[in-house]
């Protein structure tokens, strides 16, 4: 009798896990989607995600809207194109199950879970030090999160200083700060990395060589050295720059935005995208004197030290014939190639990348709606405004934001690695003050 309840017993079991198994079969089975797309409104007065589910063939169809119960803000003269100057305002951790995303206008941070269907369920939310949070790092549980002014007052960025704010986080998607990770810039951050192997976290600049910086810092890209209890090393132990103020070629200075880490042959290469904004006096950009674009590569040393490498790789022939505002990057899968998201031109460049050394393939590989140049109003007026950008999982499609009309533009990566064919074009966000994109 009692071998029989025995059995009887492992027979329900048997029964309960294969209608779970089964029914989580069922689960995956039933969503189409192969990965998934998350854009961010940086609405004012309720900031959302909108999550897309991307199909095998690249397309995509809308999940839904999910708050981040923050506001957005704009903090880039009102134009509306890139409000937040900056890379990297939305982020996914390495596992894909959180979604990393700031509040700009509440100077918080939100974390979502990201769940089997690639909807969204937000876990935690956490305020941070300074005004305008606009880039988020992340690296195995640590997050760190740059803020665009330290002192809390926002007048422009000419002479901002911004701010670092560490967390940890957890399986489970919540913060926790990390005690005395603050550390004062001194300058305005617009993009914040980690090392692939968690050692160093990178801070490019948008406003280096400013003429109102009381810190009077040239530095465009800064390396802070990462311990093992999560703290920054107190001061930089490497910084450097493409461009000094007042050079003999009468280049603006760098306005360095996006960039990515890549390593290649044994060796760390940080590479950079330059705007070429502010002017070589360090006095703020005036339209329509914004030159043509660049790129710019270090070595990273083992000591944190940026070695250069190139600098200064236009996107074009001459220094105002080339596409410009050079924003954002994003690397092919096998690394040997690259796209520059040129913002104001809405224009993507290709380039070659091997071992640091980069050339330009396709001054434009791709482009939307120009803009106007007969004044800054129509300009912006008429641009698509193409800014964040980000491959999918597999590398054969591209998901471009357009910053100017509400639209993400997808296209098909082509058989030569960097030529790319136009898809679709979804439109479910704000027509003005969106950023950050990304992708799997």
């Amino acid at each position: 009798m009692y071998r029989l309840f025995i059995l009887f017993t492992l027979s329900l079991g048997m029964l309960f896990y294969s209608m779970t198994s089964n029914a989580n079969t069922r689960h995956q089975s039933n969503n189409p989607f192969v990965g998934a797309v998350y854009a961010m409104s940086n609405d004012a007065d309720r900031n959302m995600v909108v999550a897309y589910g991307r199909n095998a063939d690249g397309t995509l169809d809308l999940i839904g809207k999910f708050r981040t119960s923050g506001a957005g803000g704009a903090f880039d003269g009102g134009e509306g194109l890139d409000p937040l100057i900056s890379a990297y305002s939305i982020l996914l951790t390495d596992n894909k199950r959180h979604l990393l995303v700031v509040n700009a206008g509440s100077r918080s941070i939100t974390v979502f879970r990201i769940n089997d269907d690639f909807s969204l369920r937000r876990t935690d939310r956490r305020r941070v030090v300074g005004v305008g949070p606009n880039s988020i790092a992340y690296h195995d549980g640590r997050v760190y999160v740059a803020s665009i002014d330290a002192d809390g007052q926002f007048t422009g960025e000419p002479d901002q200083e911004g701010a670092l704010t560490g967390f940890t986080l957890s399986p489970r998607g919540e913060l926790r700060p990390i005690r005395d990770s603050v550390r004062i810039l001194e300058n305005r951050p617009s993009a914040i990395q980690f090392s692939p192997d968690g050692k160093f976290l990178v801070v490019t600049s948008i406003n280096a060589g400013s003429a109102a910086l009381n810190s009077a810092s040239n530095d465009e890209v800064v390396v802070y050295q990462v311990k093992r209890n999560g703290l920054l090393s107190e001061q930089p132990v490497g910084r450097s720059a493409s461009t000094l103020p007042n050079n003999a070629q009468g280049r603006n200075l760098a306005s360095a935005i996006g960039f990515e880490i890549v390593e290649d042959a044994g060796k760390r290469f940080v590479v950079v995208t330059e705007a070429r904004e502010f002017q070589p006096d360090g006095t703020p950009p005036a339209f329509p004197n914004l030159q043509t674009g660049s790129v710019s590569t270090w070595q990273l040393l083992d000591d944190g030290q940026l070695e250069l490498i190139n600098l200064d790789v236009l996107a074009g022939d001459t220094f105002s014939d080339g596409e410009r505002t050079a924003c954002w990057i994003e690397f092919s899968r096998d690394e040997k190639t690259f796209w520059v998201s040129n913002a104001l031109d809405s224009t993507l460049s290709s380039y070659s990348f091997n071992e640091g050394q980069i050339s330009l393939i396709e001054q434009v590989e791709a482009a939307g709606a120009q803009p106007d140049n007969s004044s800054p109003e129509n300009a912006f007026a008429t641009t698509d405004g193409w800014i964040d950008l980000w491959l999918s999982a597999d590398g054969r499609y591209l998901y471009q934001l357009f910053g100017l009309s509400g639209t993400i533009g997808v296209f098909r990566v082509n058989e030569d690695g960097h030529g790319l064919t136009e898809i679709q074009k979804v439109s479910d966000l704000p027509q003005v003050n969106t950023q950050g994109i990304v992708a799997f």
